[in-house]
């Protein structure tokens, strides 16, 4: 049974432990009828079951607020059950994101209602092939004409991308060099001129894809927030769902640590449990220590995003860098504790050795954190 004792920290209220709860118990009671064969047809099928459930919900601000507490929550309990079904509901939330917290009020009223009854996909599109993780040098532009915009360029390993029914693009207006010259869009699938280029195959099935925009004309009114705003816009959505991710990660971590215990308790060795050898006892001490110290980070960053901070870039710099490369240890030592079973396909811990990978990538790589963190401290200690 995974540890519950967490959700006693001052870091949540009475709401929180019973949202949690709540969501364990749907998830016990419904995510084990999803057939995964499809992953197109799994992510439909998981975005609308969330959207009927209520859960899509929470996955945007409510009035301009968002509660990263719950958003953090909703993803490790989905995360412990179903990795697939905490990407479905991590990407309606970092799809509308921007809409939720920058949109106008003919955005919300057109797009928010139909991804958070699950009507609707939803997908961020802001990495480009040559650009990476330095978002400041995104090269698709979009040209300003009297009627709106014409976009021009691609995207590439866009969550979503090929089943959402629309997305937050992010392109050059050039205002100004660099950062200051991004703006951001929303743009329905069915425009022409979209195109679905190439879907991307990754060790832990999801649905991802290189897009192309060869003059795609948006309305004026397609602008998310101002000219010039997007990367100001991108980086308050990420610095939100940053923590998210490790959220998820915290999840993953959980599973494999419930699953860690129940093998070692039932695995015998000379006639007595695996568990009674110290060594074990060592590895079962350290996952323990990594994922608690994992929940701190994650929770401390959403307290602190929820308690007011106008930015967390720091917190969640830190818990997605901690949270993420310490699941993969956790992960990888629940592998090595099942034995030859940890490798074999299909089971628990082999799908989660694949699916944590991604989470030390996308959303900012490990480095890209460390690289924040560095410049957060120093900025800090410089009185900046």
């Amino acid at each position: 049974m995974a540890d519950r004792s967490f959700l006693d920290w001052p870091f949540f209220e009475n709401r929180h432990r019973e949202l949690s709860g709540a969501l364990d118990a749907w998830c016990v009671a419904n995510l084990g009828t999803v057939d995964h064969s499809d992953t197109d047809a799994a992510c439909r099928s998981l975005v609308a079951m969330l959207g009927q459930g209520g859960w899509l919900r929470h996955s945007g601000a409510m009035d301009g607020v968002l509660d990263v507490r719950s958003l953090c929550l909703i993803r490790e309990t989905l995360a412990r059950h179903d990795g697939l079904a905490d990407f479905a509901f991590a990407m309606q939330g970092l799809g509308t994101g921007a809409l939720s917290l920058f949109g106008s009020d003919q955005h919300k009223a057109e797009w928010l209602s139909r991804t958070r009854e699950g009507r609707a996909i939803s997908a961020f599109a802001l990495t480009e092939p040559q650009s990476g993780s330095d978002v400041a040098n995104s090269t698709m532009t979009a040209q300003a004409d009297e009627d709106g915009f014409i976009l021009n360029g691609e995207k590439t390993w866009i969550s979503n991308g090929g089943i959402a029914d629309v997305y937050t693009v992010f392109a050059r207006t050039g205002e100004a060099p660099g950062a200051r010259g991004l703006s951001a869009f929303v743009v329905p699938a069915d425009l022409p001129g979209f195109e679905v280029v190439e879907r991307l195959e990754t060790i832990a099935p999801h649905p991802l894809a290189l897009l192309r925009f060869d003059g795609v004309r948006v309305p004026r009114d397609a602008l998310i927030g101002q000219n010039g705003q997007g990367f100001r816009i991108a980086m308050s959505v990420l610095d939100v769902f940053r923590s998210t991710v490790a959220a998820a990660a915290l999840g993953f971590a959980r599973r494999a640590l419930d699953e860690a215990l129940a093998r070692v308790q039932a695995r015998q060795v000379q006639g007595a449990p695996l568990f009674d050898l110290q060594m074990v006892q060592g590895h079962i001490a350290d996952m323990a220590l990594r994922v608690d110290a994992g929940a701190l980070l994650v929770y401390r960053a959403a307290w602190t995003k929820d308690a007011g901070a106008a930015r967390v870039t720091r917190e969640a710099a830190m818990a997605k860098l901690y949270a993420t490369d310490e699941a993969q240890k956790v992960i990888d030592m629940a592998v090595q504790l099942h034995g030859g079973d940890g490798v074999r396909s299909g089971a628990v811990v082999e799908r989660l050795y694949r699916e944590i990978r991604a989470l030390r990538i996308y959303e900012g790589a490990s480095d890209v954190q460390r690289v924040v963190i560095a410049r957060q401290t120093i900025g800090a200690f410089q009185g900046e």
